[in-house]
């Protein structure tokens, strides 16, 4: 039965035996854990490259500059087809807009079995008046526009699975081969525009200088960037690991990248080469000792076409996004 005296409690708290014992915290463990058999985490790679080769993927890319800087020609020569065409028919003349107007072009392309749609965005008109004031003022609108549009998609109760990307993920500026510092207008338009998309500027027809105007007229433009305080692509604020942060250390030494486009063919060596014949021979476009070519196509596509995005969606858009939502709010 039970008794009816008070039971005496001790203030002392109840043992537990040690089998039962559950550690609150643990303690973290080595970086690599040994396998005792083949798991195959290894697999994921596997899945994420056929989803993607299903699915595709998206790549929007601007060219900025006044005309005659070969900028469709560039882009044809970064893709390596007709993705970008002439303002004008050979044999037209080619007239110039009042204003700059924006001509975007959309193209499907596929290598090996992966596709990209590739969006172009040209700006004719940019830079060609006599007053350039504000020029820059639809670019800015357009880019804004973009991410705008994909703003409304994403605070949609119901929601597409895959919101159609349109926002620009990187701009190409084309400086003119003056071999002086960056003109007021080059200074303005990208630090008005670095705020808001990936700049990456390149310095056109670089085969009009000598190497050691380049090198001169390159070293220049850097200092001009860091008086002016102008964080082009790839900003170093957004390097987190350390070697990433090493790669684009090499990068940043080199930008502005002179480059040269082509799309005709050439017979080199018996090779068919992409250049421009002259009369002191053929540059090739693709080759590193004439042209810097292979440096902005390597940093557009082959090794930074992910961070691009990345750093357009997690940066530019989520300040446009933050800013938009305050001021809704």
């Amino acid at each position: 039965g039970s008794s009816l005296e008070p039971e005496e409690h001790s203030m002392e708290p109840p043992t537990v035996p040690e089998e039962e014992e559950m550690p609150l915290i643990t303690a973290p463990g080595p970086a690599g854990c040994q396998l005792f058999g083949y798991v195959g985490i290894e697999a994921v790679l596997d899945q994420m490259k056929v989803k993607t080769m299903k699915m595709g993927f998206e790549f929007n890319i601007m060219v900025v500059g006044q005309s005659g800087l070969g900028k469709s020609t560039m882009v044809n020569t970064l893709f390596k087809s007709k993705v970008s065409r002439k303002d004008s028919q050979p044999g037209q003349q080619e007239r110039i807009p009042r204003t700059v107007q924006l001509q975007s072009i959309t193209h499907v392309i596929e290598e090996k079995g992966v596709k990209m749609k590739l969006t172009v965005t040209d700006t004719p008109g940019f830079g060609d008046q006599i007053n350039n004031e504000n020029c820059w003022d639809p670019i800015i609108k357009y880019i804004n526009e973009q991410y705008e549009r994909y703003l409304r998609e994403e605070i949609l109760i119901t929601r597409k699975r895959k919101i159609p990307d349109t926002r620009v993920h990187g701009c190409v500026y084309f400086v003119p081969p003056t071999g002086h510092w960056l003109r007021p207008l080059d200074l303005e338009f990208m630090r008005r525009l670095s705020k808001i998309v990936n700049v990456v500027p390149v310095i056109a027809k670089a085969d009009t200088l000598t190497l050691e105007e380049r090198a001169e007229f390159k070293q220049r433009i850097q200092e001009d960037l860091k008086t002016h305080a102008i964080s082009v692509y790839p900003q170093q604020d957004f390097d987190q690991d350390p070697e990433d942060r090493a790669l684009n250390d090499r990068i940043r030494e080199k930008i502005p990248f002179a480059v040269v486009g082509a799309d005709q063919e050439h017979q080199v060596n018996g090779k068919r080469v992409l250049g421009r014949k002259t009369k002191w021979g053929i540059i090739e476009v693709e080759n590193a000792a004439h042209c810097e070519f292979p440096l902005l196509r390597d940093l557009l596509i082959r090794s930074h076409l992910q961070d691009l995005k990345d750093i357009t969606h997690n940066v530019h858009y989520e300040s446009y996004r933050v800013r938009r939502l305050n001021e809704s709010n």
